[in-house]
């Protein structure tokens, strides 16, 4: 694909081979739906081969960086073994896409990222949150296993007290309190997190080529060793899906009530 084929990414060419990448539903708060999640797995090939770009940074358009994944596509998915077999082949290529991509990516995380939205969000070499950002993973809440990036980058990041604390919760935590414990590299005011995010790209993209970006694929080295409990937590995430508890899971959501999970009540 070249970037003209993407419908809800939009891009941005700055000075130095800086790529700005927005995520483009902000009518759902950029939700990812099927398409979303397809471009959000394929664009960092497409980055990779670019030769115009050198730094790649990613933000959300509106007031949030990615809301997670679309509650219609979500409905769509559970007890359908096809659609959970295609997402886990599309998963796997997000979190590698994102790991083997060559260039940095820098996130500028301006509002609430849950879900597919947080994978990008937390696996870029360099996340900038705002400090009233709303960050988590909440697949227990849904009632599906902590699959997507969790568990390859949470226990790294944070350690595992806090990764199992916030995953086993479904717990959100702020940009501030991500900083604090280590989930991003630095937490600013809203109106500051993007420029932010542009000034360090633009610094990597003005530095030794070569020199940062095989510093990154080694630092990768720590993912791509955890690479088996990622495969391990996307297959049972898909698992889930075909399970009782998400459909229940969904009904809550859309009814607005805590929900009853059917394993709870048996």
């Amino acid at each position: 694909m070249s970037f003209d084929d993407y419908q809800q990414l939009a891009f941005s060419r700055r000075d130095n081979g800086v790529l700005l990448i927005t995520l483009d539903r902000p009518d759902k708060y950029n939700a990812a739906d099927e398409r979303m999640h397809t471009e959000l797995a394929n664009v960092w090939r497409d980055v990779a081969a670019d030769p115009e770009t050198r730094v790649a940074v990613i933000t959300g358009a509106g007031k949030a960086f990615s809301a997670g994944g679309d509650l219609a596509m979500v409905e769509r998915m559970a007890g359908d073994y096809d659609r959970a077999s295609h997402m886990l082949t599309e998963m796997s290529d997000l979190v590698y896409n994102i790991i083997n991509c060559d260039k940095p990516i820098v996130s500028a995380i301006n509002g609430v990222a849950v879900g597919a939205g947080t994978v990008a969000a937390l696996l870029a070499d360099v996340a900038i949150a705002a400090e009233d950002a709303k960050i988590g993973d909440g697949h227990v809440k849904l009632g599906v296993a902590a699959g997507d990036h969790a568990a390859i980058i949470w226990p790294l990041l944070a350690g595992m007290a806090k990764a199992r604390y916030y995953l086993l919760t479904g717990e959100m935590i702020t940009g501030a309190e991500a900083e604090r414990i280590g989930m991003v590299a630095k937490a600013l005011p809203r109106d500051a997190v993007l420029d932010e995010a542009l000034r360090i790209a633009d610094n990597l993209a003005t530095g030794a080529q070569q020199a940062i970006r095989l510093t990154k694929r080694t630092l990768n080295n720590w993912l791509r060793s955890a690479g088996p409990t990622f495969d391990q937590s996307a297959a049972y995430e898909m698992l889930t899906f075909l399970g009782p508890d998400v459909v229940e899971g969904c009904a809550a959501l859309r009814e607005k009530r805590a929900p009853k999970f059917p394993s709870a009540h048996s």
